[in-house]
C-alpha cells in the first residue's frame, strides 16, 4: 500500500469576486521508503501541494488517502493528531523557537503527545548527535549559523519518529556549501528507510530524489505520477 496518494486533488480559493484554482486534477502516490521531489517554479501550487500533503489544507476536489486514513473523512481535531503524529515538517526559515535551545527545540513535539520531560530530552539528544550536533545542545538559534539550524529543524521533524517527512525549499536560506550538507543528510535518511518529500524550485535540489512530480499552473505536467 502506498504511503500517500492523491486521486484528482483540486484546491479553489474564493477571493470575493473571483475565484482561483491553485490545483486541479492532480494524482500521485509515494511508496514507503521513497525520496520525491515536488519541483515547479514560483505560482505554480507548490506550496498548496504542500499544505494539502501536510494536512494543513483541505481540498475542494478529489480524495487524499495517507497512511491508510481517508483524509477527507478527518474533523479538524483527528486531522490535527494525523498531522503531529504521521508528519515531521522542515520549513526554509527554520520556524526555530528564539531563546530555546536545541534540544529544547527539538523536543517540542513531544510535549504536545504528552511524553515525559527525561524522555524528551532523551530523543530530542539522540536525533540531534545523530545529525552531529551533540556539541550544540544547549545553543540558541541565534548561536547556530544557518546550516546548523536547519540541522535542529531535521531533528525536531524527525524526534516523532513520523511516517513521511515533508520538506519545504530545505536549503532555500542556506550558503551554497551548507545547502548541499543538508542535501546529504536527507540522501542518508533516504539511505535510512525514510520517505521523504522535497518541495523546491530548484532543479539542483529536485536531483537528489529518486523521481520528480513537475507542477506548472496547478496541474502535473509530465504525467509521470498520473494515476
Amino acid at each position: 500500500m502506498s504511503l500517500l496518494r492523491l486521486e484528482h486533488i483540486g484546491r479553489t480559493y474564493d477571493m470575493g469576486h473571483v475565484q482561483v484554482q491553485a490545483l486541479h486534477d492532480v494524482s500521485m502516490s509515494v511508496e514507503r521508503g521513497e525520496m520525491v521531489a515536488i519541483l515547479g517554479p514560483s505560482g505554480s501550487g507548490k506550496t498548496t501541494m504542500m499544505s494539502i500533503i501536510g494536512c494543513l489544507d483541505r481540498p475542494t476536489q478529489g480524495r487524499y488517502e495517507l497512511d491508510g486514513t481517508d483524509v477527507g473523512s478527518l474533523n479538524d481535531g483527528a486531522l490535527a493528531r494525523i498531522r503531529s503524529r504521521t508528519i515531521g515538517f522542515v520549513f526554509q526559515s527554520y520556524n526555530l523557537l528564539p531563546g530555546t535551545s536545541a534540544v529544547d527545540n527539538v523536543a517540542t513535539p513531544l510535549l504536545y503527545q504528552g511524553v515525559p520531560r527525561r524522555e524528551r530530552v532523551k530523543r530530542a539528544t539522540a536525533e540531534l548527535e545523530r545529525l552531529g550536533l551533540g556539541h550544540r545542545l544547549r545553543h540558541e538559534p541565534t548561536e547556530l549559523s544557518g546550516g546548523e539550524q536547519q540541522r535542529v529543524a531535521l531533528a525536531r521533524a524527525l524526534v516523532t519518529q513520523p511516517a513521511l517527512v515533508l520538506a519545504d525549499e530545505p536549503t532555500g536560506n542556506l550558503a551554497v556549501h551548507q545547502g548541499l550538507e543538508v542535501l546529504k543528510l536527507f540522501q542518508d535518511l533516504h539511505d535510512a528507510g525514510h520517505t521523504i518529500i522535497l518541495i523546491t524550485h530548484n532543479p539542483e535540489v529536485a536531483a537528489v530524489a529518486q523521481r520528480s512530480v513537475h507542477l506548472l499552473d496547478g496541474a502535473v505536467v509530465d504525467g509521470e505520477l498520473a494515476a
